[in-house]
Formats: C-alpha cells, sequence, structure tokens
C-alpha cells in the first residue's frame, strides 16, 4: 500500500508541476500577445531613430519570450512522458497542454506576420 500510496503522491506532484507550468506557457503568450497589440498600437505615431530602437526593443523581447515558450513546452512534455513511464492517467492533462500549444502556435503565426483570418 506504501507504493500506491507514493505513487499517488508522485501522481499529484507531477501533476501540479504540469498545471504550473501551462499557468507559465499561457501567461507568457499572454504578455507576447499585449506587447503585439502595444507595437501596433504605437508604431504608427513612433517614427524615427527611437521607433526604430523601440521595434528592435519588442522584437528581441518577442524571440526570449519564443525561447522560453519552448523551454516551457519541453518541460511539460518531459512530464507528462514521466507521468505516461509510471502509468499515470493524465488525459485531460494532455489535452491541455494541446490547447495551450495550438493557442501558442496561432499567436506565434500572428506575431510571425501570419496573416490569416484578417
Amino acid at each position: 500500500m506504501a507504493g500506491t500510496g507514493a505513487q499517488q503522491s508522485l501522481a499529484s506532484a507531477t501533476q501540479n508541476g504540469v498545471t504550473a507550468l501551462e499557468m507559465a506557457f499561457t501567461g507568457v503568450q499572454t504578455s507576447r500577445q499585449d506587447v503585439e497589440n502595444m507595437k501596433h498600437n504605437l508604431s504608427s505615431g513612433y517614427a524615427g531613430s527611437d521607433g526604430g530602437a523601440f521595434q528592435k526593443l519588442l522584437d528581441r523581447w518577442d524571440a526570449q519570450a519564443e525561447i522560453i515558450s519552448g523551454n516551457l513546452r519541453d518541460m511539460i512534455t518531459t512530464l507528462e512522458e514521466t507521468m505516461r513511464a509510471q502509468g499515470i492517467q493524465q488525459s485531460s492533462a494532455s489535452e491541455s497542454i494541446q490547447q495551450a500549444y495550438n493557442r501558442s502556435e496561432e499567436i506565434f503565426n500572428a506575431l510571425a506576420g501570419s496573416t490569416a483570418g484578417r
């Protein structure tokens, strides 16, 4: 019985880790969208060398945010694989991860200049 309790405890801790990473991932994606909206709102009135420097700053920040997003996705995948290896069922977590990933792809495509849906 101690083994079962330990596995349940590990499953709970791992699931909590996945949830925390998903929340962080969603937060980064929300921030990226907010920055993109701000960039579009300010771009028309913010020209010259200051505007160019501002654009470079936002582009660099977004590139770094994409790296962070990728690392978060990798950590989520690793935890998910750990749970699978231990035989822990978590279909709802997998669905949440896929939804978060799909949202990130949509946001990234929008930030990359995709005109889909416009």
